[in-house]
């Protein structure tokens, strides 16, 4: 992509997001009326006014689109550029009035925004990564309804702390900003949940990987993965060792 390129991709990104806000500031979180889809994923009126304002804002002729909100359509698969989104990710916070719901987070006023051509912005100044060396006393976002679950529990023993979380997308967010220092996610999720998240982590300096340590591929026929790691640049491998540690003693237990 070159720089003018880029520098239009961005500017497409940062218009759709401020209006974007501004459908979203008609809606009151903690105020509003769910529907629940399989199981129990709320969606609102706003999920779907929001996923409409940013199809119109950055979609162009010849692009794919992939959107959690939006009917699949698998002639994305033949495009070279294809928007995976989240309209609003984090639904469930968003109807109970949480601050924890984004495409960007206007709850709290923050946005992060970037490009491998350009690094990483928050709210406007230049970020990176956590560059920390070692687990010990790294802050951890954890999914709040993985914790609520249980799922957390083999790391409550662990060196670093644990800070429950909704919005996947805003975790991977703050981590790419250097406001944590490590995520992940234990459970599958799908792509819209996390592409843009990635892509930020990634830009900054960070790292993601599935949970089977593979690359993230996105614009898969199936949007489906097995869950996500990410992190500042020197943690990889730290937190690789953990987990493999903690699957052997699982393993061990069962066997």
């Amino acid at each position: 992509m070159t720089s003018n390129s880029t520098k239009e991709t961005l500017e497409r990104i940062h218009a759709a997001l401020e209006e974007a806000r501004a459908v979203l500031n008609r809606f009151t979180p903690g105020d509003i009326e769910a529907k629940y889809k399989v199981g129990t994923d709320p969606v609102t009126e706003a999920d779907h006014a929001v996923d409409a304002v940013l199809k119109k804002n950055l979609l162009r002729p010849g692009e794919g689109w992939l959107s959690e909100e939006t009917v699949d359509d698998f002639t994305r698969l033949d495009k070279r550029r294809v928007w995976v989104v989240d309209p609003l990710d984090g639904t469930r916070e968003f109807v109970q009035g949480i601050p924890e719901f984004c495409i960007c987070n206007p709850a709290t006023d923050e946005l992060i925004i970037g490009s491998r051509e350009t690094g990483v912005t928050y709210n406007g100044e230049p970020a990176r990564p956590s560059q920390r060396k070692d687990l010990h006393g790294a802050l951890v976002l954890a999914s709040r309804s993985e914790v609520k679950r249980g799922e957390w529990k083999q790391f409550e023993s662990a060196e670093f702390n644990i800070k429950p979380m909704g919005s996947v997308a805003y975790k991977l967010g703050l981590v790419s900003a250097g406001k944590a220092d490590l995520t992940f996610t234990l459970v599958p999720k799908n792509e819209w949940d996390v592409a843009a998240g990635a892509a930020l982590v990634e830009s900054a300096g960070g790292w993601t990987l599935k949970l089977d340590s593979s690359p993230l591929r996105c614009n898969q026929k199936d949007p489906l993965i097995s869950g996500l790691l990410a992190g500042g640049p020197l943690l990889r491998d730290p937190l690789l060792a953990l987990l493999e540690r903690h699957s052997q003693a699982v393993e061990s237990k069962r066997s």
